[in-house]
């Protein structure tokens, strides 16, 4: 039998793996909340390892906290920055409300790890406690909340160069599909000659546009309502004590943090996390799009619509030989679906807040989070396995282009919406062109027919 020590806490004795660097308020949160199985994620790990250092420098600056603790702390800190402790934050994402239980396993370890440090053994928690020291001036209150905006701002640049990797992808096929015309589609049906280059041009513009939404809402999330504590008013918290805790962390970081204007606005209401997700919710709308046009164009071989290819990265079926399935654009929009899902939640829990607080937060870091990681992983799969591999055939878009029955707008202008349609509507039942019809009825001459009805010239972009 594994060996244990014996802890106690305001509620009694439990007995806690004697290896562990987590103690007895962990050991309770983990019997009591055997949900998911679920962790929240090693930002959030870093993010509160960087509070509790820069909360140790702070409290040492202003006299609350023995230097030789402050070192000691922060360098636990340090460890738990590396990863070397992962395996101890062993509470599920669905915990208490407001993140009690992450804060304590934290406390805990770094607090166990430190006296370790001074020769003190684990369990002991002399001469560091964990509430009394590793959590001093500090509440769940202001510290998971703060957390949370760290955590999103370590994820955000990767997530950023993703869809930058994407854009950049969609741009580059725009150039190359250039000269490249096919019919356009609106309610899917025939529609006047369009670029390939430039439907690609367009999506490119979409994804900047979404990481640009994103960026600025992400800006937000650098006011901190650290130094709040319990309901922002900094009970417990040294006058100084915000400023210097966020001066560690903008240092850090390398971030422009700094204190909220309001600490107690900011401790009621989550809805910076709410527009940050509904950006990542915007940006995932967009990707199923793309995604789903990109399986259009490149559906057949033989009775779709053929105009593009894209790459052949595995069998797509285990009954039909040769059969090469849109397996990326496929996993984009589940991907897609489950961050629309990640931001209802984000959503219900921000509107969940009462009075002080919005206890809420551990839903809402993890579902925030693991969007980001969802959308930037899928990224770079679309962008490296699909959109720069894609073939355009040029004569295949060039034919469509040629029967498309939306030609006849064109000739609005020389032979009237009337004629036009009911060229159309010939050219439907006998089969004949748009240009050969106008001809035959001398309602063009041939010249002017070609002219008039080029799909090329009619693809041109006209806008100033």
């Amino acid at each position: 039998m594994p060996a244990t020590r014996l802890e106690r806490d305001s509620l009694g004795t439990k007995r806690v793996p004697a290896s562990a660097y987590y103690g007895i308020q962990t050991f309770r949160a983990v019997e009591n909340f055997p949900i998911s199985g679920l962790r929240l994620q090693p930002e959030m790990m870093r993010a509160f390892a960087l509070i509790k250092k820069a909360a140790a420098a702070a409290n040492a600056t202003v006299g609350q906290l023995k230097p030789r603790h402050a070192a000691v702390i922060q360098r636990a800190c340090d460890e738990v920055l590396r990863g070397r402790f992962d395996d101890q934050f062993v509470v599920d994402a669905y915990q208490a409300g407001a993140g009690t239980s992450f804060n304590m396993n934290m406390n805990e370890v770094v607090a166990n790890r430190a006296n370790e440090l001074l020769g003190a053994k684990k369990g002991a928690y002399k001469p560091l406690r964990p509430n009394d020291h590793i959590n001093m001036a500090q509440s769940t209150n202001d510290t998971f909340p703060a957390a949370i905006r760290l955590a999103t701002l370590m994820a955000l640049p990767p997530l950023v160069e993703a869809m930058e990797d994407v854009e950049d992808a969609l741009r580059g096929k725009a150039r190359q599909f250039a000269t490249i015309v096919k019919s356009g589609r609106t309610h899917l049906q025939d529609a006047v000659p369009v670029r390939l280059g430039r439907e690609f041009g367009a999506y490119a513009l979409a994804v900047k546009k979404a990481r640009q939404h994103l960026q600025q809402h992400a800006a937000l999330l650098c006011e901190l309502n650290l130094g709040g504590t319990a309901v922002g008013t900094g009970m417990n918290a040294h006058p100084r004590y915000r400023r210097l805790a966020i001066a560690k962390l903008r240092q850090w970081m390398r971030l422009p943090l700094r204190p909220a204007e309001d600490m107690m606005e900011r401790t009621q209401s989550l809805g910076d996390f709410g527009r940050v997700s509904g950006s990542l919710r915007v940006y995932a709308l967009e990707l199923i799009r793309i995604a789903n046009d990109l399986r259009l164009l490149a559906s057949g071989p033989n009775t779709g619509f053929g105009e593009i290819d894209l790459p052949a990265i595995q069998p797509g079926s285990s009954i039909m030989p040769g059969k090469v399935n849109p397996v990326v654009p496929e996993m984009v929009d589940m991907v897609g679906f489950q961050v629309l899902g990640h931001d209802a939640t984000v959503a219900y829990a921000v509107q969940a807040g009462q009075l002080e607080l919005n206890v809420m937060m551990p839903v809402v870091a993890y579902n925030l989070l693991q969007a980001m990681h969802l959308l930037t992983s899928s990224s770079r799969v679309l962008s490296h396995k699909c959109i720069r591999g894609i073939i355009a055939h040029r004569e295949r878009c060039d034919q469509h282009a040629h029967r498309s029955l939306a030609l006849v707008t064109a000739l609005n202008s020389s032979i009237g919406y009337l004629n036009a349609a009911r060229v159309a509507k010939e050219s439907l039942t006998s089969g004949k062109s748009i240009r050969d019809l106008v001809v035959e009825h001398q309602l063009l001459d041939p010249a002017t027919a070609r002219r008039v009805l080029d799909p090329a010239r009619l693809s041109a972009t006209k806008v100033a």
